[in-house]
């Protein structure tokens, strides 16, 4: 709606005209709003996507070094010597270094993650503009008889 557009034809709308035109900015609004919260969520969710990633990998690799660092602890107290076991130590090393890594790249992305604060302060600013409206004032004088029912059609 454009200035002239108020000035011109504003004090010649009817009432219909007028809700139609509130309901379809209403509605507008809304749907402004949920696009925004969306698109904040969307962002949020794809960190806590690689950070859960990073600790699904980490924890699996975890869980692998665990055999090779029991292998490697029995060959090394088998033997007592240099061989073999410690190439099973350094294998499971490196795992536990790697998922160390990843563990550490999880919680850098989830410290990212933050609440939707435009969504919030947009809702409450909405909430704010519409909690000052007041409904025009009408008489509570009842107009028709007593008894009288109405009747609504279906259309």
């Amino acid at each position: 709606m454009s200035a002239a557009d108020d000035g011109a034809n504003g004090a010649n709308r009817t009432l219909g005209q007028l809700m139609a035109t509130a309901t379809t900015e209403l509605s507008a609004l809304v749907h402004d709003e949920i696009a925004l919260a969306k698109a904040e969520l969307r962002q949020d969710a794809k960190r806590v996507g690689i950070g859960g990633g990073a600790i699904a990998a980490a924890g699996t690799l975890a869980l692998f070094s665990l055999p090779v660092l029991s292998f490697a602890a029995a060959y090394g107290i088998h033997n007592l010597g240099l061989g073999l076991a410690w190439s099973f130590l350094i294998v499971g090393g490196a795992f536990l270094l790697i998922a160390a890594l990843l563990g550490l790249l999880a919680v850098t992305k989830f410290k990212k993650v933050s609440k939707p604060e435009k969504s919030i302060a947009s809702a409450k600013q909405t909430a704010a503009v519409l909690g000052t409206v007041k409904p025009h004032p009408r008489p509570l004088t009842d107009t028709s008889p007593a008894g009288a029912s109405v009747t609504r059609s279906t259309v």
